[in-house]
């Protein structure tokens, strides 16, 4: 790559639990030949993501290209955070071909990308695309409002009703900005369930973009690096609820972390988990877990009432320490409450 080329950049960003994370360890497996270097911008203090991606590192991706940032949406923090982390990625021994940023799953796209006019990077680097993921079997469902039926009798008897909610509002700004979506788990939703989040996708979009099926991040690279899009250049095409505000809050969201004991039951903390999502509203839950007698940390992630657990590598010299993240909309996150559902099943399991 000349010293003067541009470094292009991918930003990856989607709904909770989408399948960002694994996207990216596709693509580290997969590199073509690149160089790359991963943010990771994680909502919460526990950084689950980030350790997923480190522990796949490799010549093509080294431990030092792979930076997290968290407590904070990059999006409102591009000054402090941000612009120093790109300009230390560039800054590499071996500068990266290709930066691939993952935001957290309630970042607004749109203002990230206004931040790659900032005169500090905006001559050294591009916004090579936006990828928006998309649960297919969520979307295909319609969970981006609490009743869909009630909201659209709603909008139908006063026009000029606020009946959007925060989660559909985020859903919709990803979709607006991308180049590309890609409908994760497309095989759990079969032909008309993906037909289904197609027509979704294409009602939201507000100019045709591709829509594809993915399962388990598998998509070929070529398909994803290498747009050219300059999205930077391109504002005007990529419509925001947030359009004209100076900036943006996440106060519609909050997060909890909950340390627990070994687990002896897996199935019994599952079983909790599914109690938050039907009894709290929980969207998220993600962590990694110490189960009494197996050498290996247990990976946890939640989206909803599905659950998907798997031993990830062992503790080695880590401390069994299991902790997980909660995440959910304001009204629904009482830490109390959570834990109470929480350390009880697992107590007594």
């Amino acid at each position: 790559m000349s010293d003067l080329a541009k470094i292009p950049v991918t930003v990856i960003t989607g709904f909770l639990g989408a399948g960002k994370t694994t996207l990216i360890r596709h693509l580290m497996a997969n590199p073509q030949g690149k160089r790359l270097a991963v943010l990771v911008n994680e909502f919460g203090s526990v950084g689950v993501d980030g350790d997923i991606l480190k522990s796949c590192a490799d010549e093509s991706c080294p431990a030092e290209n792979i930076v997290e940032l968290a407590n904070g949406c990059i999006c409102c923090t591009v000054a402090d955070d941000f612009i120093p982390t790109i300009e230390a990625l560039m800054a590499l021994p071996q500068r990266p071909d290709h930066i691939l940023i993952e935001t957290s799953g309630l970042a607004l796209p749109k203002p990230l990308l206004k931040a790659f006019d900032w005169p500090a990077i905006r001559s050294r680097i591009t916004v090579d695309g936006v990828i928006a993921l998309a649960d297919a079997e969520a979307v295909a469902a319609g969970r981006f409002a609490p009743d869909e039926a009630a909201v659209e009798a709603q909008r139908l008897a006063d026009d000029s009703l606020d009946h959007e909610t925060p989660l559909s509002e985020v859903f919709e700004d990803q979709i607006a900005c991308a180049d590309l979506v890609l409908l994760s788990k497309a095989d759990l939703v079969g032909a008309a369930g993906l037909a289904a989040a197609r027509a979704v996708i294409e009602a939201e979009a507000p100019r045709p973009v591709p829509i594809l099926a993915m399962e388990e991040g598998r998509i070929d690279p070529k398909v994803i690096l290498g747009l050219n899009a300059a999205a930077e250049d391109d504002l005007a095409a990529r419509p925001s609820h947030h359009d004209g505000a100076d900036d943006h809050e996440h106060d519609d969201f909050d997060t909890v972390v909950i340390d627990l004991p070994e687990v002896s039951d897996p199935e019994a903390l599952n079983a909790a988990i599914v109690r938050l999502a039907r009894e709290q509203k929980i969207l998220r839950v993600k962590g990694y877990v110490a189960v009494t007698g197996k050498p290996m940390r247990l990976l946890v992630q939640a989206v909803g009432e599905r659950i998907r657990a798997q031993y990830d590598r062992p503790w080695g010299q880590s401390p069994r320490v299991s902790r997980l993240v909660v995440i959910g909309e304001h009204d629904d996150v009482d830490p109390a409450a959570i834990r109470a559902v929480l350390l009880p099943e697992v107590q007594e399991a």
